[in-house]
């Protein structure tokens, strides 16, 4: 397995240096498509916010696509349109990014952009108005009209951590949305979107020597600033099991989510990966475990799944997170069924272990994930951005099918054996919209 494993290694070469400003750079050159990417990554997330400021990381994301210096509001769009090229930016636990898809030739179309908005965005009473209103109505569209729209990724943390960084609604209440001011938005820019907080990644058709000239030339000037000390989001793993219910009137059929804290994804490394991996053979194809369990067999689910990492990608998330199970059932199913028919398919695993062909399929289905998710120079960009930034290694990108293909049978059965029942953080959701 580990020579298997080898071989699927991504082999692009990386190349990294830093600007005198702090600006961490890392090139990922690939001549063989005549595409480029570019990628900003912020050391912060939602993670990051004060007390009195949730949703502070996502608003000020959308901040940044309202005009910089020399940039007018939608030329930014207009611009990356215009080359033929893509756009967009997003917002996770412990990153901001912002990031271009472009035909080769319009790289310094692309990197002038990124760096004018790192260097002086246009935070205007004006544009946080009106993207104050744009992230409430959002959260309108996607939280509070949808059905199980915060289920379980806003509400389990709830329960399952006790910091204000784990708990908070990283979305943001619409009180602290609407005090925020024009003073905030500055403070939180100048704190957090300093060059050195920062990690711009360059891949595709480029020449690393005239690419390296073109970020000098625009993210040279960018003044430095100081750079936060990034936080430590880890806490004690829990010793008693929590529990809460909550109602949903949208909801057409109740569900269960389980969260289980899980291996340090930095410092535990590989025991880590037996958990994503445990994961994936509990809840991925029809022969998954719980599949088989909850829906084929008992039929008491409607719908289940198991990820790690609220986002649903496992590596790109510090300290601390979770292996989320999460069970939609029929009315007439009791929840202690299904809590019981969960625990029960761990416990298999834990005591009886994996055997290696159940294991290989379920690792050959994740490579085929991550390399296809390689395949593209953008997605490919993005992967080294995320293991530059939370892993301070871009190559490990380019590991990660190889490392997963190398897990053993032991590892995964360890992953289970910490899964344990009574430390289990258990969110019951409740339909209560009856019929329509």
């Amino acid at each position: 397995m580990t020579t298997a494993g080898a071989e699927l290694t991504l082999r692009h070469p990386v190349e990294r240096f830093t600007l005198d400003n702090g600006l961490r750079v890392v090139l990922a050159p690939d001549r063989s498509v005549p595409v480029v990417a570019v990628s900003v990554f912020y050391d912060v997330g939602m993670r990051n916010e004060p007390e009195g400021r949730t949703g502070f990381a996502h608003l000020f994301e959308h901040m940044m696509f309202q005009g910089s210096a020399n940039v007018p509001k939608m030329e930014h769009a207009r611009l990356v349109q215009a080359a033929g090229g893509t756009f967009n930016g997003s917002t996770h636990q412990d990153y901001t990014n912002y990031y271009e898809a472009l035909p080769a030739e319009a790289l310094e179309r692309a990197l002038f952009l990124e760096a004018d908005r790192m260097a002086a965005p246009a935070i205007t009473e004006e544009n946080l108005r009106n993207q104050i209103d744009v992230v409430k109505e959002e959260i309108r569209v996607n939280v509070l009209n949808r059905p199980y729209g915060a289920f379980p990724w806003l509400q389990l943390p709830q329960i399952a951590f006790e910091s204000f960084a784990n708990t908070h609604d990283g979305y943001g209440s619409f009180v602290d949305l609407e005090s925020s001011t024009v003073d905030d938005a500055t403070d939180f820019f100048s704190r957090y979107y300093a060059p050195g907080n920062a990690v711009l990644c360059v891949g595709g058709d480029l020449d690393v020597s005239e690419t390296e000239r073109l970020i000098q030339r625009w993210f040279g000037p960018v003044p430095a600033r100081t750079v936060p000390t990034v936080p430590n989001t880890g806490e004690p793993r829990p010793t008693t099991g929590r529990s809460t219910v909550v109602e949903d009137p949208l909801a057409t059929a109740p569900a269960l989510a389980l969260g289980w804290r899980v291996p340090d994804p930095i410092a535990d490394f590989d025991s880590y990966l037996g958990t994503v991996l445990l994961a994936e053979l509990l809840s991925e194809g029809d022969a998954s475990r719980l599949e088989r369990r909850l829906v084929h067999d008992d039929r008491i689910a409607i719908a289940q799944s198991s990820y790690v990492g609220l986002f649903g990608d496992p590596f790109d998330v510090r300290d601390a997170t979770l292996l989320t199970t999460q069970v939609h059932h029929p009315a007439g199913v009791a929840p202690e069924r299904v809590l019981g028919a969960v625990h029960e398919e761990v416990a298999r695993v834990a005591t009886d272990g994996v055997g290696v062909d159940e294991l290989r399929r379920v690792q050959a289905r994740t490579e085929a994930q991550l390399l296809r998710q390689a395949d593209s120079v953008l997605g490919r960009t993005l992967g080294f951005a995320a293991a530059e930034l939370i892993h301070g290694r871009a190559e490990l990108a380019g590991e990660l099918a190889a490392r997963l293909a190398a897990v053993t049978p032991d590892q995964v059965q360890t992953a289970a054996r910490s899964l344990d029942p009574e430390t289990a953080a258990v969110l019951e959701l409740r339909a209560t919209g009856g019929p329509r």
